[in-house]
């Protein structure tokens, strides 16, 4: 997979005008009708160690095809600011995806696509800088609102809103009862296929399997680091 070189600002400022000039590349429309290979992005880091990447390449319809991993030196990571935490990953994400035998026609991340303060979470960073569709799937609200409240039932979603008004992702609700998650376009897709492609990967438990294969490859190959 051809990768090309991943910028390092030298400072917030430098970073955050970075992230505008990108975030206007970002395409918030495309399809993901067809698309079978993925790669599901994760990553894992423990102070003293190096932060540990895995990219699954996972075939919708054959299941995880192979694990390729990207470890950075806590020494060079960018430092743990929030709304910045894509020039502290991507690095990491961007050796496990040179290690894959083949390139993926999507990303799934661990992580905000547009549902973020300048309009460039890790997804959309990752998505314009490769130029593939990419959303991102996370665990916790980093930017908006929800529209109403969200059910409980499997399933229901509800739009997320910029403080302006404009929809910029959904909280999603992968098990009854379990904690939503957030999904937002990251690049060359939009909105309702985004929600609609989490909606169609398998999901055992909250979240869509091939991200959770990808946590829980994580967290074994950072404990391999002890």
């Amino acid at each position: 997979m051809d990768i090309p070189p991943f910028p390092r600002p030298g400072n917030l400022e430098e970073a955050a005008r970075l992230q505008k000039a990108l975030a206007a590349r970002v395409r918030v429309e495309g399809s993901l009708e067809g698309v079978k290979r993925i790669a599901a992005l994760d990553a894992s880091h423990k102070r003293g160690k190096p932060l540990l990447a895995v990219a699954v390449l996972y075939h919708l319809e054959r299941g995880p095809l192979f694990v390729g991993k990207g470890l950075l030196p806590e020494a060079e990571l960018f430092p743990y600011i929030p709304g910045f935490l894509s020039f502290r990953e991507a690095p990491a994400y961007l050796l496990a995806l040179k290690a894959l035998p083949e390139a993926p026609e999507a990303l799934l991340v661990d992580g905000q696509g547009i549902a973020h303060p300048r309009g460039l979470g890790i997804a959309s960073h990752l998505g314009v800088h490769l130029d593939l569709p990419s959303i991102g799937v996370a665990k916790s609200l980093l930017f908006g609102r929800l529209e109403r409240p969200l059910p409980r039932e499997a399933g229901s979603a509800v739009r997320l809103l910029a403080p302006d008004g404009r929809p910029i992702g959904y909280a999603y609700r992968s098990r009854a009862g379990a904690k939503p998650l957030y999904v937002s376009p990251g690049h060359r897709t939009g909105l309702e296929e985004a929600l609609a492609f989490v909606r169609r990967l398998p999901t055992r438990y909250r979240l869509p399997e091939p991200l959770r294969l990808a946590h829980l490859e994580a967290l074994r190959a950072l404990r391999a680091l002890d």
